[in-house]
């Protein structure tokens, strides 16, 4: 039984929290928070609001990581030198070089370690990435992707609402959207961006050239009680895959439309995110690799630089 312990538990943790209690073979046996109230819902898990006492009491063997942007790093380092596999929220950090310096601490003390893009194992944007490699459907001409929300004030300290801690939309929504892009398309050759940022909001507006076809990307924090949005739709030569508030579908150029519409499962917590088992998935991946001593493929370090360096840039 492989022990867990998370650290960080606000927002993102009603997603991660849940997939470990679901998951076989694991178990979640201790959580920190700097705020007691936080954890006042998990009375069956031990509690902590200090990590070195964690460390000190408990035995783990993956340390799931729900810390603020600006903390990843630090922890991350922290838990690897005491042997201590580690799965980190998005993104690793706002500075390139960390990447290099985490996977350089994860070889010498031979332990796992992941940054937890879940888009990468959302089913509707794997479903995309698949049809892209089959070439079912022809080639790719050009894609939309959308990632809204209202601007963030619910964040502990505010530290979503400091750029320096936080990154602000390009390292908080359009990650996601760009992340998936490397991941699926490789490097886009050729960038064209639009921004317009105050203290209240960010907008983002961003078209990637990858030669034979092209994404446009809209992301932002409106300063307007806006809901939040993830969409995307892609045009192939003989047909069209939508993602638009009416679930996967496809519209095939004969004129058939297709459904891939099924019952997500989930428990997405606090924040107002879409139900998916994204979440799970990432966690039971990671978790697999860590049992099986597997390499951790899905999310390689050369692709959290390139989209580093292309959010930099923004």
């Amino acid at each position: 039984m492989l022990k867990v312990g998370l650290i960080g538990v606000g927002g993102i943790s009603g997603a991660h929290i849940p997939g470990w209690l679901a998951l076989d073979g694991v178990e979640l046996v201790a959580i920190c928070d700097i705020r007691p109230e936080q954890m006042e819902k998990y009375p069956d898990i031990r509690q902590y609001t200090d990590f070195d006492e964690m460390l000190k009491n408990e035995e783990l063997d993956i340390l799931d990581i729900c810390l603020p942007t600006f903390l990843h790093v630090e922890y991350a380092i922290k838990a690897m030198n005491n042997g201590i596999n580690v799965l980190c929220e998005k993104p690793i950090s706002l500075n390139r070089d960390d990447v290099k310096r985490v996977y350089e601490v994860a070889e010498k003390n031979n332990v796992k370690f992941m940054v937890a893009h879940v888009i990468r194992f959302w089913r509707e944007y794997e479903f995309v990435k698949s049809i892209y490699e089959s070439g079912k459907y022809g080639k790719l001409l050009m894609g939309k992707m959308v990632r809204l929300s209202a601007f963030p004030r619910w964040s502990w300290d505010n530290w979503m609402r400091d750029e320096k801690r936080s990154g602000f939309v390009p390292y908080d929504l359009h990650i996601h959207d760009l992340d998936f892009m490397v991941y699926a398309f490789g490097n886009p050759k050729k960038i064209d961006s639009r921004r317009n940022k105050s203290s209240e909001q960010d907008y983002i507006n961003v078209t990637y050239d990858f030669g034979d076809f092209y994404i446009n990307a809209e992301s932002s924090w409106f300063a307007g009680s806006y809901p939040f949005t993830a969409q995307f739709r892609f045009l192939f030569e003989d047909a069209i895959i939508s993602n638009e508030g009416q679930g996967l579908k496809i519209y095939e150029n004969n004129g058939n439309v297709v459904s891939l519409e099924e019952a997500a499962t989930g428990d997405t917590g606090e924040i107002n995110l879409p139900k998916s088992g994204a979440y799970a998935e990432e966690i039971a991946y990671f978790t697999d690799c860590v049992v099986n001593n597997k390499p951790v493929e899905k999310v390689k370090p050369d692709e959290l630089e390139t989209v580093i360096d292309i959010l930099n840039n923004l």
